[in-house]
């Protein structure tokens, strides 16, 4: 356990970065002798926990979604629970703004730590906790993992072993659960235990890596980064080509605003629930959708998995930017992009919504340039081999034996 993480129930303990929702007077100790005896877990509060409330991260009522069957599941393999972390409110959006005053970066004060796990990631960042229990519906997992210079796993959609029962859904079409943690060992650890199964570093030798890094898509800083990255796969034998996908969000945009507009559907009938305006506009926007709109974004969603299973026919995996840029100001609205400004929300989502919306499987990795992350996709149910591979990186880093 981080010796941090005993701390964190004190009346001493501080929290500049708003990223704790929730701290019990004892953390929720985890069965003793399990795989993942020692390690502390932070909470996002989205996941029912037994005697802990649950927010969102909203002023707004919301429904409650029972007891969490992988936070239980986690207790049961030996991990302890230390608390709730804050997110964007109700995961919808990149930046970790919410009802209580948003999260902010955990080392660059005044910058935002992605979203919508901000809370999660600061807490693995910060060393309070060892693994960040997190969800990803459009980069909610992998957008912080970058910004704050850690890793994240978002597994393949409807995974077995990461049930999203008692979970607050924020679009069931989208939504997935995965960790977060400081190293892709301690996500293997999690998910070895979770699918009693044994990760293994796995070779990069003879893949065939399809580069996804869209011109004007990011800074410079970014750019640069990526094809560092891919210059070390290179080393380590693959074998890079550039590919090219469309930006989906014409499918994700109202797919998830419409689900999540259902999913607090009674907070809306009042005329001021509670939800910040900018959160309270999105759910009014997802709540006037045409059904024919959202069943025409499904429509668009299955030709673009049809893309993507082609895609999967002639690589083995696929590398992009996990960010188009480094952590943004607290209330920066504009991206700046070598292809010119953005809104940062189209800016960080078209790059990450794709891999949600389609459900694979997909590893944030942090790069050499502080801040900047990198994701790396499989095939759906390869999520194995893909932390296998993450392994394989993470060994190859590390200095030979003296």
């Amino acid at each position: 356990m981080s010796p941090y993480a005993a701390a964190l129930g004190s009346a001493d303990f501080s929290d500049p970065q708003r990223a704790w929702a929730f701290l019990p007077a004892q953390p929720l100790a985890g069965q003793a002798g399990g795989p993942l005896s020692g390690l502390s877990l932070s909470v996002k509060d989205l996941y029912g926990v037994e005697g802990w409330p649950l927010t969102a991260s909203t002023r707004a009522p919301v429904p409650n979604p029972g007891q969490s069957v992988l936070v239980r599941r986690l207790l049961e393999l030996g991990a302890s629970a230390a608390g709730k972390t804050h997110l964007h409110e109700i995961a919808l959006g990149i930046t970790g703004m919410n009802g209580y005053g948003g999260t902010e970066h955990p080392t660059l004060p005044g910058h935002s730590p992605g979203g919508s796990s901000s809370g999660a990631a600061v807490s693995v960042a910060l060393n309070q906790v060892d693994v960040a229990l997190g969800t990803d519906t459009g980069g909610s997992i992998r957008v912080p993992a970058a910004w704050c210079g850690v890793a994240g796993f978002k597994p393949s959609k409807d995974h077995p072993d990461y049930s999203l029962a008692g979970v607050l859904p924020l679009s069931p079409t989208c939504d997935h659960a995965g960790p977060l943690a400081r190293d892709v060992t301690t996500l293997a650890r999690v998910h070895a235990a979770l699918t009693r199964t044994q990760i293994t570093p796995q070779p990069w030798a003879d893949l065939r890596v399809g580069l996804w890094l869209p011109e004007g898509w990011t800074d410079r800083a970014v750019r640069e980064a990526v094809q560092a990255f891919a210059a070390q796969l290179e080393s380590l034998g693959a074998s890079l080509s550039p590919i090219a996908l469309p930006e989906m969000l014409d499918a994700y945009t109202p797919i998830v605003l419409s689900e999540a507009a259902a999913v607090h559907r009674e907070a809306l009938r009042q005329d001021d629930p509670g939800f910040t305006p900018f959160t309270l506009g999105l759910l009014r926007q997802g709540a006037a959708l045409p059904a024919a709109e959202v069943e025409a974004a499904h429509a668009r969603r299955a030709e673009y998995r049809a893309a993507l299973d082609d895609l999967f026919t002639r690589f083995d995996v696929l590398l992009a930017p996990a960010v188009p840029t480094p952590p943004p100001r607290l209330g920066q609205e504009d991206a700046e992009l070598e292809g010119g400004p953005l809104p940062l929300r189209r800016a960080v989502l078209r790059l990450t919504a794709p891999f949600s919306l389609l459900g694979v499987p997909a590893l944030a990795l942090p790069t050499v340039t502080p801040f900047v992350g990198v994701q790396l996709m499989m095939r759906w149910g390869q999520d194995d081999r893909l932390l296998g591979l993450g392994l394989g990186l993470e060994e190859s880093d590390r200095p030979p034996h003296s």
